[in-house]
């Protein structure tokens, strides 16, 4: 059975993760917008790891029982189903181009989305499900971001030729 502060530990995780790839993939980029974006999103994954482990922190014993009578069982059904939740290392030798590099991206952000959903349900507290409905707002926006850019790279790899 996982505790709160597993649950807790995993979301840390998922952002600090997603935090290192986002700095990763700006070495494998060239183009400025893109590299930004990267840089941008990293600094907001960071934000919310720190949002996760304070509250974290502020959890207490009664807290945790309560939370993890019910998550423990939809968690380890959703990861006996093959969610991942993206704690897998992007492998960018494999990615051929910004393109596909974007769609791992939004697939990553829709993971955690996931994740955060599921989390919610099970929170009583209305400050923290608002401050979580924070969270998940601003993965929706980073996918936006991230979609609004897709054209842009296909256009870049289809001139180079490294979209074919």
């Amino acid at each position: 059975m996982f505790s709160a502060h597993d649950i807790l530990s995993i979301a840390i995780r998922l952002e600090e993760n997603g935090r290192q790839t986002y700095l990763d993939a700006r070495q494998h980029v060239s183009d400025k917008e893109l590299k930004d974006l990267l840089l941008w999103m990293a600094h907001e994954e960071e934000r919310h790891a720190r949002w996760f482990g304070e509250l974290k922190s502020r959890l207490t014993e009664g807290e945790d029982s309560h939370l993890m009578a019910e998550l423990s069982q939809a968690l380890v059904e959703d990861v006996i189903k093959g969610q991942s939740f993206s704690l897998q290392e992007v492998d960018f030798k494999a990615i051929r181009g910004p393109h596909e590099m974007l769609k791992v991206f939004i697939g990553f952000e829709e993971d955690t989305i996931g994740f955060y959903d599921l989390l919610k349900t099970f929170i009583d507290d209305p400050d923290t499900a608002s401050q979580l409905d924070g969270i998940i707002s601003e993965e929706k926006k980073h996918i936006l971001q991230l979609q609004q850019m897709l054209p842009l790279s296909e256009d870049q790899e289809n001139a180079s030729g490294e979209g074919q």
